[in-house]
């Protein structure tokens, strides 16, 4: 899929986390953009994130952060809506109500239900995070019968064409097994993945060292 402008003054800087789906998220787009970036991984097992001079880009101590020239951008779907208004085309991000409406609903689910679910699943398995992992699979259990259903009648979660709703929704979904979480009854869900996956550009997330030694 072409992109109206997709040329940088400089080389872009992405503060992330192998292991991250956030992070994951703005690597895959920068990806699927043809963006050249310089990716600086921020060790969050020692806390770097704290750290003042991580503080300084971003208050809230949280990756990703983005780096273009001097606007710099925090937040993982707010990296994606910056990337999408600058480097891509409208068909990331639409221009007419509805389907701008359209992808804000998946952006809303990718930081609500895919966080509670899939995500915080993973980090209890991965990272001992202090989440409840029942609750996250059963958030995440409906989550998937949801996106199952939604995706039987179409390709793609927003419009007729890849979003950005599918790029924030893709990586802890596509890592669910992380978290001891089941895709196997969800077809709709899994095909959506493999067609994600297909895409020119296209870069995996990390997989955990739990995982590769499954």
């Amino acid at each position: 899929m072409p992109d109206a402008n997709n040329s940088s003054s400089s080389v872009l800087t992405l503060y992330s986390f192998p292991l991250s789906g956030h992070g994951h998220r703005a690597e895959l787009f920068l990806s699927l953009l043809g963006l050249p970036v310089k990716v600086i991984n921020v060790d969050l097992p020692k806390g770097e994130q704290k750290q003042e001079q991580f503080l300084s880009l971003n208050p809230m101590g949280q990756i990703p952060v983005l780096l273009d020239g001097d606007i710099v951008v925090s937040d993982s779907n707010a990296i994606l809506v910056y990337l999408a208004r600058k480097y891509g085309n409208a068909c990331w991000l639409p221009d007419d109500p509805v389907g701008a409406s359209q992808v804000q609903r998946f952006l809303s689910l990718a930081a609500g239900e895919v966080f509670r679910g899939p995500a915080s699943a993973r980090m209890v398995r991965l990272f001992g995070a202090p989440f409840n992992w029942e609750l996250a699979q059963a958030t995440a259990s409906r989550l998937f019968h949801f996106l199952d259903d939604h995706l039987s009648q179409r390709e793609y979660l927003a419009t007729a064409q890849p979003t950005i709703a599918d790029i924030a929704c893709y990586s802890y979904i596509a890592h669910a097994a992380e978290g001891g979480l089941s895709l196997d009854e969800f077809a709709h869900l899994r095909t959506w993945l493999s067609r994600i996956e297909a895409l020119p550009g296209f870069i995996a997330m990390q997989k955990s060292p739990a995982a590769l030694a499954a």
